[in-house]
């Protein structure tokens, strides 16, 4: 984080070199700015303002009421001046009254962008930017003209550097016009797509988001750093009546995730203006982006009229604030390259047949999340979506290599294209020794069931694999021929030891058809001659997560994993998250290790592109049960092809004939120890 600090003459950081001594611009002056611009352009340059915000103390005395307007159509001979009330601030701390394209400004020839000139490209000063320069030179003329079109909405001429000597005014103006309608059409898209708001729904209801620091595997989930409340930030100034894009200091009132609530410098504790942002977006920048970037800083026409001296009032209210780390752009956009790219070839539990797993084409990647395509599907709708670092995908010849079943594909060669994974890229699993005291055919345990994950099961080893992997059945409902046993490592968080559920206050599913109810665990396995599997053989590790009950994020739906919902945390077991999904019934919870990469920051669907799903709308008992049905019918799309689905259908079943509830006691640990997480087997 850091911290802002002037220095002996009173600067920021990076402008020492920049003369702030001076007298003001007159009033008077600057309303004979466009009968005198020549004559006096030699008397501006010795009264040059430099001032690390990006302000003029002249901007003091502009109005509130600011207004331009000209025709595009003008010659250079006929530019008009700026208007004296017009309060056009550049940050390199010039003040400039010719902006005709030869004394202070200037227009990049590639895009169109119109702006100061000292801070253009090149000492030929013909484009905004290194990119607009070899853009230019890559796409030619052709392309400088379209992209003119775009900014200034005019047809070009055989003179196209009239577009350079139109007045500055009308520039900004016909681009801001063309920037509103972008941004018009945007918003009105997503409203029609997404129809919510995290910012409304966490307000309304005084919800409480978890951390970013929480999602390691998430964008900036290692590297947030000292982000919170009362971090001042550059933003647009959205209250302001200026034709072109103005921005303003801005502090964070409060953190939801990735999303911040914003409230610009000089409102005190009015909240009117308030508003919500993802805070690795592209407009969010750290005090001092605007000075040594070009931009203006304008404070909003609100309180416009509450101070007379705004630079005064930003050094008083910044020195020893925070602000964003410089680098923080550019360490948001290294956080979002991911290594797997389309066409890549993986394997992944095949759907139809937990037991097994087949070849994959990676179809896309979103924020890191894959479409993966089996690479039998010829009209690429058998998909299967998962994170890169999911444990259900691996490189080619894992299963080989392990021992596990692999269904070997029709397809005898790999397509043009398409290649293999590197085995690096995957998830790293946790070494273990089976020399020693291993896990054995036949040994009892609890296992969160794949086909149904709010429940905790019986569960049975069936197959010990290489690497510590193991294949798991659960007790009751496996399939004849074993298709439906699933592969967990040793290490997973998803298996535990006899007791579990027992000492952490959590409801197990006995096996189907048991009818010695309660359950005990001394007795079954007496009746089925089995034995426990060792405590100590259990992944133990707890680490300080940062979770806690309540708080709110953005899971995958795994019954349905192209969804991801708006969901909230109702229990924690040590390591083990009980999420719930807003608005559906509690029957669709999922159990989660706290590590997973299934689950997301508050904003991270807006900063990835991904679709959020919305909570389901409150309605009455009845229209819920039947969405209910409809959405566990879905659901079981995700493990289909078993033509007699049978496990699934068990399940269900089960489900129906009984309600299994989760009872709410001491258990639901806040904290991360990992007190109390086992206990004794009985003999």
């Amino acid at each position: 984080m850091k911290r802002l600090k002037k220095n002996s003459r009173g600067l920021w950081p990076g402008k020492e070199k920049w003369n702030c001594q001076g007298e003001k611009i007159k009033q008077k002056e600057k309303d004979h700015i466009g009968e005198q611009q020549k004559t006096e352009h030699s008397t501006h340059s010795e009264r040059k303002r430099r001032d690390s915000f990006g302000m003029f103390d002249g901007y003091d005395s502009c109005s509130e009421d600011t207004s331009s307007s000209s025709s595009s159509d003008e010659s250079e001979e006929e530019v008009a001046p700026l208007p004296s009330s017009l309060p056009i601030i550049k940050n390199n701390g010039q003040v400039y009254t010719y902006p005709d394209g030869k004394s202070g400004m200037a227009t990049c020839e590639m895009c169109g962008m119109v702006g100061v000139r000292d801070a253009f490209y090149s000492k030929t000063k013909r484009f905004c930017s290194v990119s607009c320069s070899r853009s230019y030179s890559s796409n030619s003329k052709k392309a400088s003209i379209l992209a003119r079109l775009q900014v200034t909405g005019k047809p070009p001429t055989k003179k196209a550097k009239v577009l350079q000597k139109q007045p500055l005014v009308a520039k900004l103006a016909a681009y801001a016009q063309y920037q509103a309608t972008l941004q018009s059409q945007a918003k009105t898209k997503s409203v029609s797509l997404e129809g919510f708001s995290w910012g409304n729904y966490i307000n309304s209801n005084s919800f409480i988001a978890a951390p970013v620091t929480c999602f390691k595997h998430a964008p900036m989930g290692t590297c947030w750093g000292d982000i919170s409340e009362n971090v001042r930030v550059e933003v647009p100034n959205t209250d302001c009546s200026l034709p072109t894009k103005v921005f303003w200091i801005a502090g964070i009132v409060k953190l939801a995730g990735y999303n911040a609530l914003l409230r610009y410098e000089g409102f005190e504790s009015d909240s009117s203006l308030d508003f919500w942002c993802n805070i690795c977006g592209s407009d969010i920048h750290p005090v001092g982006w605007c000075a040594a970037s070009g931009k203006p800083l304008v404070p909003p026409r609100t309180i416009q009229h509450k101070y007379t001296n705004w630079k005064a009032f930003l050094v008083k209210r910044l020195t020893g604030a925070k602000t964003l780390p410089p680098d923080f752009s550019q360490k948001v956009s290294e956080s979002m390259q991911y290594p797997f790219k389309p066409s890549m070839r993986v394997e992944v539990v095949d759907k139809t047949h937990l037991c097994r797993t087949r070849v994959a084409i990676v179809e896309s990647v979103i924020g890191g999340r894959l479409r993966l395509v089996y690479e039998e599907s010829e009209d690429k709708t058998d998909d299967f979506w998962c994170h890169m670092y999911s444990p259900l995908i691996h490189h080619i010849g894992w299963s080989r290599s392990i021992g596990h079943r692999f269904k070997r594909s029709d397809i005898t060669k790999k397509q043009d294209g398409h290649f293999d994974t590197p085995p690096h890229l995957f998830a790293k699993v946790k070494e273990v020794d089976q020399s020693g005291e291993w896990y054995k055919e036949g040994m009892k345990l609890e296992a969160i069931d794949p086909l149904n994950l709010s429940a905790i099961c019986v569960a049975t080893i069936r197959k010990v694999l290489a690497d510590g992997f193991l294949m798991i059945g659960i007790d009751g409902s496996e399939a004849a021929d074993g298709s439906d046993w699933f592969c967990y490592h040793a290490t997973s968080p998803s298996i535990f030891p006899v007791g579990f559920c027992e000492i952490n206050m959590i409801e197990l599913t006995p096996p189907r058809g048991y009818t010695k109810l309660p359950f005990k665990w001394f007795d079954y396995l007496r009746e089925t001659g089995s034995i426990a599997a060792p405590v100590k053989l259990f992944n133990k590790d707890v680490p300080n997560h940062g979770f806690r009950v309540g708080m709110k994020l953005e899971a995958v739906d795994l019954m349905e994993p192209r969804l991801v919902c708006v969901a909230t945390v109702t229990r924690i077991i040590h390591r083990l998250l009980r999420i719930h999904f807003d608005g559906w019934e509690e029957e669709y919870d999922q159990w989660v290790d706290c590590e997973s990469p299934d689950l997301y920051p508050v904003g991270w669907c807006q900063l990835t592109g991904y679709q959020l799903q919305p909570p389901a709308p409150q309605t009455s008992r009845e229209s819920q049960s039947g969405s209910s049905k409809q959405k566990k019918k879905a659901k079981s799309q995700q493990y289909k092809g078993h033509k007699k689905m049978t496990p699934l259908q068990l399940k269900e079943e089960l489900l129906d004939g009984e309600e299994y509830s989760f009872l709410q006691g001491a258990s639901d640990q806040e904290s991360n120890g990992s007190a109390n997480y086992y206990i004794k087997q009985e003999p």
